[in-house]
């Protein structure tokens, strides 16, 4: 896995963690690298419903999603494209070996799980999400998790727990989830960004 973080934040982290402070997790690209997992699923799920070879280059550090779909396929019908995220959902529990765990991330939730409240907070649909953390063996280190909904998902999670945003410490890799956190009210020196 190509993703990492700064060797002096981590160095940091033991003297800025205390048992007070609450470590939220994101999982896609932050804890386990499911890119090409991801891309895997899609084109094969392309590949059935559309008969076709069409040949989607795989870039490991963008995300293959429904916009791109959409984008190379503009006239997709709904019935196709109903049927492609269906395949693609289905065709992941076969790509799980394809996903990798971000080993620096993985280190720091094994270290905390016991003395800290550990939260996963992601955008990933929960069957996706718990069948990924159960493959590596992830799904009992966090004492709540937070799945895909329609709200900004830090704010949702702090609300849920009750929590000051001041105690948690965030490990997120998408810029635009860190602008969520912040605007969540948690501190921007809380905030370790995962970088590809």
């Amino acid at each position: 896995m190509n993703q990492g973080v700064d060797n002096k934040i981590l160095e940091t982290l033991p003297q800025r963690i205390d048992r007070q402070h609450v470590l939220f997790f994101d999982m896609d690209g932050t804890l386990i690298d499911t890119n090409y997992a991801n891309y895997l699923s899609y084109t094969q799920a392309i590949h059935q419903v559309l008969k076709t070879e069409s040949d989607i280059s795989y870039t490991p550090d963008i995300r293959f999603t429904r916009m791109h779909l959409k984008k190379i396929f503009p006239s997709l019908e709904k019935a196709e494209y109903d049927k492609i995220i269906q395949l693609k959902n289905n065709f992941y529990t076969e790509q799980l070996s394809k996903t990798e765990l971000n080993v620096a991330i993985v280190q720091i939730l094994k270290k905390y799980f016991k003395t800290n409240t550990t939260v996963l907070v992601t955008n990933c649909r929960e069957d996706r999400a718990v069948m990924t953390l159960r493959y590596h063996g992830l799904f009992n280190d966090f004492d709540h998790k937070f799945y895909r909904n329609q709200h900004n998902k830090y704010e949702y999670a702090l609300a849920s727990l009750g929590m000051s945003p001041a105690s948690v410490f965030v490990f997120e890799n998408e810029k635009t989830e860190i602008e969520n956190a912040i605007s969540a009210g948690i501190p921007c020196e809380n905030i370790i960004y995962v970088t590809p």
